[in-house]
């Protein structure tokens, strides 16, 4: 089996890496920028969409409001940007808002905050994924006719470059990014010198179409309520701005500081581009509604249902560089690409932060092991297969699973500025060095009015997005956090039960005597081995036990057995039902019945083969058996090898392959080796990497 699966696995994902080598995977901040920011960065493709689909449902009057949404959403990104400079610097472990959260306002907290973070990563690949599948069918209608499967695709596709590694699919991932950003600063240039400089007159192709209100002639507290709806949409242009305080341990040193200039990096760009594409779609008049097809009129006629709506930035890149042009079809290009990669963020944050929380025993310990490539390759999988469920059952559809975007996001952002909050002051309570006060009183300011501002804004989001899918994430949360809770229960109370008493007990008391049993079916080389085992324990009794399935196949046996003169008695079960498993577990429930403070130790001689379906075709009983026993108190239980030819052609065929390693020899660890044991090829390999850590 490990030899079927092997080598498609290193095709798909790379040749295994040893843990020493995990150093080199680190990123500098040239390559961290689009590993964790691509998903705010990519945000601005449909953010100002959101807000103006939102604005459409009281006609087109209310787009005049779009200028000062966006400035509101400004002044959140950078107040959210600021406060996570302060995370980074003071906890730059990784634990992000869950390590902030837990320390300083409890274990309750800190699961709340894990449990909205997980939903929002698992959303970030659906929306992000779906959002590219939508822009590229802008240019391309067979992706647009099968969003779905293109969907799913994308996700695997991501998924296989995110196994091979971070720093792999990081580098992989840094071209699109880059094209992307300087394709939106091109547009967004080109457009204000056409505007400003030549006086030309940009119309998107949408600019001649009529909306028809939902709710004309809102106002007093109905149109402020539209408006926090439509503050909230675009808020997801704020999506993922936590991802680089969970992954510092990523960054390269100096961590913490490296981290924080992405941050402020990636704030400043995400807020050029943003404000510049909602000052584009106003100059040049996009149209968008909620229901195209009967919401928007040309002519006085109803588009109708064959009308396929475009994002905002299609339109305002279509009407800046012209239809068909080499730089419209370049951008649209690059911004399904950074869409679908915007994904990578969360495909960095969730497995990490799992594995925090493995650590931690609130979920699975495997989400805490590494893959062959270094990465948290059972996070990823199980990131991938949540995004994929909710691809399907949603249809793909970024307009419907936005709705449930960002409410887990505000979640994570209030509560951990509430604990740096809380972190300031118990520092401050014994800091007594007025230049270190005056930087901490600075700093708990700026997370107090970040603790404030995305306060209010959660509760915006929460009861403008309630009815439209928010309550969906909340349940999505709460599922996590009832998981976890359960997990952790589950792990300490074993961790109680097993714990290793410090006065003797019973597990240290010495068993009064041992009662060996070997099963015996008949007699052949396993078993002769299996019984010279148990003699070599020196137990205090010692017999063979075989169960009366078939007459003369038992006659036959009790014959050998008295014709070869062995000297361990055979003791023979009736089995009128022809079952084997149920008389042996029955016999050996009486022996511990009998003698209570003995140990009975069972002996299975097995086959060892060496192809995958020649495992199904031998020990099945002794599969069966050992589960029964593993639950009947005061068994041992014994498994006695014994390898037949096809286990060791298969050996000899392994042994062949230069690079092969036993499954799971990464995950335990290098073996140390002298330097005098070692290749030439393994000591070039350490100098290198001694060079490389000393240059990093």
């Amino acid at each position: 089996m490990s030899k079927l699966t092997d080598v498609p696995k290193r095709i798909l994902i790379g040749r295994a890496l040893r843990s020493d080598r995990l150093g080199e995977t680190l990123l500098p901040k040239r390559v961290a920028l689009p590993v964790f920011a691509s998903d705010p960065l990519s945000s601005v493709a449909y953010a100002p969409g959101e807000v103006l689909l939102v604005l459409s449902v009281a006609g087109l009057s209310a787009y005049h409001f779009s200028p000062w949404i966006a400035l509101a959403i400004v002044a959140l990104m950078v107040t959210v940007v600021a406060s996570y400079r302060q995370n980074v610097h003071a906890y730059p472990s990784g634990g992000g808002g869950y390590e902030v959260v837990t320390t300083n306002l409890g274990p309750r907290a800190g699961r709340t905050v894990a449990s909205a973070l997980l939903v929002d990563y698992v959303l970030t690949v659906a929306v992000s994924i779906s959002a590219g599948v939508e822009n590229l069918g802008s240019a391309i209608p067979f992706v647009v006719e099968n969003k779905v499967a293109c969907a799913i695709a994308v996700i695997v596709l991501l998924t296989l470059m995110n196994l091979r590694g971070v720093r792999e699919s990081g580098t992989l991932f840094a071209i699109p990014t880059y094209v992307f950003v300087a394709g939106v600063f091109t547009m967004i240039a080109w457009g204000a010198f056409r505007g400003v400089v030549l006086g030309d007159e940009m119309r998107a192709a949408t600019a001649d179409f009529e909306i028809k209100p939902e709710h004309p002639g809102l106002a007093g507290f109905a149109l402020f309520f539209l408006l926090l709806r439509a503050f909230s949409s675009g808020c997801a242009a704020l999506t993922g701005v936590e991802a680089i305080s969970n992954g510092v341990p990523a960054f390269r040193r100096p961590k913490s500081k490296n981290a924080a200039t992405t941050l402020a990096l990636m704030g400043l760009l995400a807020i050029t581009m943003f404000c510049g594409i909602i000052a584009l779609a106003g100059t040049t008049r996009v149209r968008m509604a909620e229901n195209p097809a009967t919401d928007l009129f040309h002519h006085g006629v109803p588009l109708g249902p064959d009308y396929v709506q475009h994002p905002v930035i299609s339109q305002v890149a279509e009407a800046v560089f012209g239809q068909g042009s080499l730089l419209f079809l370049l951008l649209a290009g690059a911004t399904a690409l950074v869409l679908f990669l915007a994904a990578n963020t969360a495909y960095n944050g969730f497995p990490l932060l799992g594995s925090i929380l493995a650590q931690d025993r609130y979920l699975p310990r495997q989400l805490h092991t590494r893959g062959d490539r270094l990465a948290f390759s059972n996070g990823i999988v199980l990131l991938a297969g949540a995004a994929i469920v909710l691809v399907w059952v949603y249809g793909a559809s970024t307009t419907r699973l936005i709705q449930l975007y960002i409410v887990g996001v505000f979640v994570s952002f209030t509560l951990s500025q509430i604990g740096m909050v809380r972190h300031w002051n118990r520092l401050l309570a014994t800091e007594k060095e007025q230049a270190k006060r005056r930087h901490m009183i600075r700093s708990r300011a700026i997370n107090a009015f970040g603790a404030f501002f995305t306060g209010l804004v959660l509760v915006v989001v929460l009861v403008s997005k309630f009815t439209h899918g928010a309550w969906l994430a909340l349940l999505g949360m709460c599922v996590f956090y009832v998981t976890m809770t359960m997990i952790r229960r589950h792990y300490d109370r074993v961790a109680e039960e097993v714990a290793a008493p410090e006065e003797p007990s019973d597990d240290m008391v010495r068993p009064s005597r041992v009662h060996s049993v070997v099963l015996v079916s008949r007699i052949h080389r396993p078993t002769l081995r299996a019984l010279a085992y148990a003699k070599l324990m020196r137990s205090d009794s010692l017999e063979a036990l075989s169960v009366n399935v078939d007459a003369a196949e038992t006659r036959a046996l009790h014959e050998e057995w008295e014709r070869r003169g062995i000297e361990v008695p055979l003791k023979v079960l009736d089995s009128p039902y022809r079952e084997v498993t149920r008389p042996v577990i029955e016999y050996v429930k009486s022996l511990r019945r009998e003698s209570p403070r003995d140990v009975v130790s069972v002996f299975i001689p097995e086959y060892v083969v060496g192809r995958w379906y020649e495992q199904l075709l031998h020990n099945q009983s002794a599969l069966r058996l050992k589960a029964r026993l593993l639950f009947t108190p005061g068994v041992m239980v014994t498994s006695v090898p014994y390898q037949l030819q096809s286990s060791e052609a298969a050996r000899r065929r392994a042994r062949k392959r230069a690079d092969w390693s036993a499954p799971g020899a990464v995950r335990r660890g290098p073996v140390e080796r002298g330097p005098a044991h070692r290749g030439p090829a393994e000591r070039g390999s350490e100098q290198r990497s001694k060079g490389s850590s000393k240059d990093t």
